[in-house]
């Protein structure tokens, strides 16, 4: 595919996927999630690629949906839509794929994210942000409900209170009650943005096993839904005894004891455990 709403640049193992509408501050489209969900099966499908950082282009992150349809920009009858029941939500698309990663992903929100332009980022597994960022979840000023999977994400990100808060105000918020909320990571001036974020990136890429990192992200996020610790349990102990009689494990303890970089061998597209994936597929209906 020939992206022209993102940029799609590899470099030392590091993604940098950067939003690519500055003259309407990268505001979200159908034709930038249909090149994001590509970028990311791009990249799923890389080996090289061992982390994905998404930056926006310009003064903005994403400023969300972008309204130019006025008043029927949510209706999507209005644009002859008229599938058989109710039409999946683009945003939600997009955090689905955001989800099934199997590479960390950090955003490094250098302004205004509001609306879909935060909500994408929730999926996300680091968010860092410039001290000129904004945030908002403005859905309710807007006469329209939170999207984007974003009534399962944000209030595991920064808790139910501060989710409802800030959902039911629909106020733009800066960057240090971001930080102040969990939402972000970190902040940071302008130009130590994305040095800050590629410095986390580099630190997975040269240090840790590709297949290590991507057992511990879906551990992690799908955890978050589990009924009981026996859940970690059973899926902690498959993990341990797939990786542990692996190269990955060998190359790990050899390194340690040599005092050396490690070179792990494992490659994400088929080098993964064979319990892996082990959760139900679930399908959209």
């Amino acid at each position: 595919m020939s992206y022209q709403t993102i940029r799609y640049d590899v470099a030392d193992g590091i993604l940098t996927l950067t939003l690519h509408r500055p003259e309407r501050l990268n505001a979200f489209t159908g034709d930038m999630m249909n090149e994001m969900i590509d970028a990311f099966d791009r990249a799923d499908a890389d080996d090289t690629v061992r982390a994905i950082i998404v930056t926006g282009e310009g003064r903005a992150f994403c400023a969300g949906a972008d309204l130019g349809a006025g008043g029927d920009t949510f209706n999507s009858e209005s644009r002859g839509n008229r599938p058989e029941g109710i039409p999946r939500d683009g945003g939600g698309l997009l955090t689905l794929r955001i989800f099934e990663l199997k590479k960390p992903i950090i955003a490094a929100i250098n302004g205004p994210a509001v609306g879909v332009g935060v909500t994408m980022t929730l999926p996300m597994d680091i968010r860092l942000a410039s001290e000129n960022a904004k945030f908002g979840f403005v859905f309710a000023r807007r006469g329209i409900v939170p999207e984007a999977c974003s009534s399962y994400f944000l209030p595991r990100v920064v808790g139910i209170s501060q989710a409802l808060e800030w959902c039911y105000s629909g106020r733009v918020f800066d960057a240090s009650e971001a930080l102040a909320g969990r939402l972000v990571r970190s902040v940071h001036g302008k130009e130590d943005l994305l040095p800050a974020a590629r410095a986390i990136a580099r630190e997975i890429a040269d240090n840790t096993s590709s297949i290590s990192v991507t057992l511990v992200r879906h551990m992690m996020w799908r955890m978050l839904g589990a009924d009981h610790p026996m859940e970690a349990h059973k899926i902690d102990s498959r993990g341990v005894f797939y990786t542990g009689k692996s190269a990955e494990a060998r190359e790990g303890v050899e390194s340690f004891l040599e005092k050396r970089p490690p070179q792990f061998p494992g490659r994400v597209s088929q080098d993964m455990p064979a319990f892996f994936p082990w959760w139900q597929e679930r399908k959209y209906s």
